[in-house]
């Protein structure tokens, strides 16, 4: 079998922006040199149009520099190979959080930086693939950077919990951006970030799982209750980096929202909860965590559509490097329920 990691990480650096030209360069993030006594390890601060970014990494406790910032793709592959990992889906780091509300600075940043990922892919034999950074600000320029990005090694259209500013997944303005990933057999992956200013003001004190992972859980209930999947029947959806401990709590909250979405036969309000087939009907993809109840949520979310990551160059509550080996040592779960989650499932959502 092939082991695939659905939810690993890429640490940005200046050769990122190394791809910008022209008009792009004004744009270019600056990385800000901190003072030692106020250095966290792994932290960094990047001037971004104007505003400071805080971008954070594992610091080296678990990947070294070479690895995590792709200074060498064979370092990459080198360790991967130690974990017993056999392909790897790379997500961005600094996006997670809102970077501008200029789409023009949106626009020549994600260009930037998915060029870069395109030349990691072309290293990487087939075994570093990727999620494109959309521009949502500017849905007109979206559709062509993911026609170019399929062309070169992306499997996955990343997006955060809210886009386009405070914008929900549900919105249509998103439309003409799903239509082309259901063309192009792309699935949209909402994963733990915020692109919002305005909630990163008011969240700023709550702590990341209000800022970051509820986003997600947003966008799930947004996504069902707006029936995409009716809209766009060949559309898959993949919510990576919040575990799926929330999953039960989701279908029981939808069910009781909105009778249209109940299972058949539910006649108490107790009983009220969203159909079995909730998640491969509307062909929805949940990425899980070794410390979540799998049991417990398969009786939500079905086999065929958990998927795992490690989180690979963070340090939050999401990493951990040797999640895939130690999915299959928890024990409580049957070894063909294992294989799913760590490669007949992420193969569907990816499309590998």
């Amino acid at each position: 079998m092939t082991v695939i990691d659905a939810d690993c990480h890429v640490i940005e650096n200046e050769r990122t922006w190394s791809y910008m030209e022209g008009e792009d360069k004004k744009y270019r993030p600056i990385r800000i040199q901190m003072d030692e006594e106020l250095q966290r390890p792994g932290n960094q601060q990047w001037l971004i149009d104007g505003r400071l970014t805080l971008q954070q990494s594992d610091g080296g406790l678990r990947t070294s520099e070479e690895s995590r910032e792709f200074i060498s793709v064979d370092a990459r592959l080198e360790h991967m190979d130690e974990l017993g990992v056999d392909i790897q889906v790379l997500f961005p780091t600094m996006f997670l959080r809102p970077l501008t509300e200029n789409p023009a600075a949106e626009r020549a940043i994600y260009t930037s930086y998915n060029r870069w990922l395109a030349d990691i892919w072309e290293k990487g034999a087939g075994r570093l693939r990727w999620a494109v950074a959309v521009p949502t600000l500017s849905i007109s320029e979206a559709i062509p950077e993911m026609e170019w990005a399929k062309q070169h090694g992306a499997c996955a259209v990343f997006m955060r919990g809210y886009e386009a500013g405070d914008r929900h997944l549900g919105d249509p303005y998103f439309f003409p951006l799903y239509q082309a990933a259901e063309a192009l057999d792309m699935p949209i992956c909402p994963h733990a970030g915020n692109s919002s200013f305005t909630m990163e003001k008011f969240m700023a004190v709550a702590g990341g799982l209000n800022f970051f992972k509820s986003p997600v859980i947003d966008a799930f209930l947004s996504i069902v209750k707006s029936k995409i999947h009716a809209e766009f029947p060949k559309l898959r959806f993949g919510f990576i980096e919040t575990s799926s401990q929330w999953v039960p709590w989701a279908m029981h909250s939808l069910g009781r929202a909105d009778p249209s979405l109940s299972r058949p036969g539910a006649g108490l309000l107790g009983q009220l909860r969203a159909p079995d087939d909730l998640l491969p009907e509307n062909r929805l993809y949940v990425a899980c965590q070794t410390n979540d109840d799998i049991p417990y949520v398969l009786r939500y979310a079905g086999a065929d559509n958990l998927v795992i990551g490690s989180d690979y160059g963070h340090n939050d509550t999401a990493a951990e490097i040797t999640a895939l080996r130690h999915l299959r040592e928890i024990g409580g779960l049957d070894e063909t329920i294992v294989d799913k989650i760590m490669d007949a499932n992420p193969t569907a959502l990816y499309a590998l």
